[in-house]
């Protein structure tokens, strides 16, 4: 696993979550979650995986409030069919629309888990290597992204700065939407300068074009074409196993 070049890891992510997009039925959605599980314990070793789940639960999360939500929407309003439970102006809750929501909740956390098992390693470094020197998108722009990148942390590292110092000089927590805003705006300044600071560095190290070197040489092999493969049969098992069973929804009939 550690041999995949990252841009196959993209091209994975790809193939395990455009046809859930597609489609919409909670039986290829619910396989599609056990197999990217499998997958993302297939990285780390037998005995770390009690660890591993414990982190990929802390990373659903936010997939975790946000999933219901996405089914509830469609529970409410929903195409209605089969027996009406309950009418109130647009929302009409049907079998048919609750039937839709369990397979919008499913659906959103089998995406989630498509991304985390694959991308969740990634390091942005080798992902940069990858988009210049495999896919030959341009240096110019990757690297500004992978720059940019990096100073996410110094931004959340400002905002902690700004928090801190004002609690000390005594403006504590009253009126929060004031203070967001006050922050807000002394973080974009701030992001500012540190932008336009790292754009002249870049410059004058001659990050603005022209033939460039790697020090480091992002390469395919057959670990990538396995990779491919398996996301391959992840998704094919999901949608077949769906279609096999008669659970199979095409997203356009809705």
């Amino acid at each position: 696993m550690s041999r995949v070049n990252p841009v196959t890891k993209l091209a994975a992510a790809l193939i395990l979550t455009f046809p859930l997009i597609l489609s919409l039925d909670w039986v290829s959605a619910t396989v599609a979650c056990l197999l990217d599980i499998g997958l993302y314990l297939a990285g780390h070793r037998i005995i770390d995986w009690p660890g591993s789940l414990r982190r990929l639960a802390r990373r659903l999360i936010p997939l975790m409030v946000a999933a219901p939500l996405a089914g509830l929407a469609m529970v409410l309003y929903g195409k209605p069919g089969g027996e009406i439970y309950a009418s109130y102006g647009f929302i009409i809750i049907s079998a048919q629309s609750i039937t839709y929501g369990i397979a919008i909740t499913i659906r959103v956390l089998a995406l989630g888990l498509a991304v985390l098992a694959t991308l969740s390693h990634v390091d942005p470094t080798d992902m940069a290597d990858g988009l210049t020197q495999v896919v030959h998108l341009p240096s110019r722009f990757v690297l500004g992204t992978l720059a940019g990148l990096r100073l996410v942390t110094a931004l959340q590292r400002d905002w902690k700065s700004m928090e801190l110092a004002r609690r000390a000089r005594g403006l504590g927590d009253s009126q929060l939407l004031k203070r967001l805003a006050t922050m807000a705006f002394a973080l974009l300044v701030s992001a500012i300068r540190r932008g336009t600071a790292l754009a002249t560095a870049m410059e004058a190290r001659g990050f603005t074009g022209g033939q460039r070197t790697w020090a480091r040489q992002s390469t395919i092999g057959w670990p990538d074409g396995l990779y491919l493969l398996t996301a391959i049969i992840i998704i094919g098992t999901a949608l077949g196993t769906a279609i096999l069973t008669g659970h199979f929804h095409w997203i356009g009939a809705l």
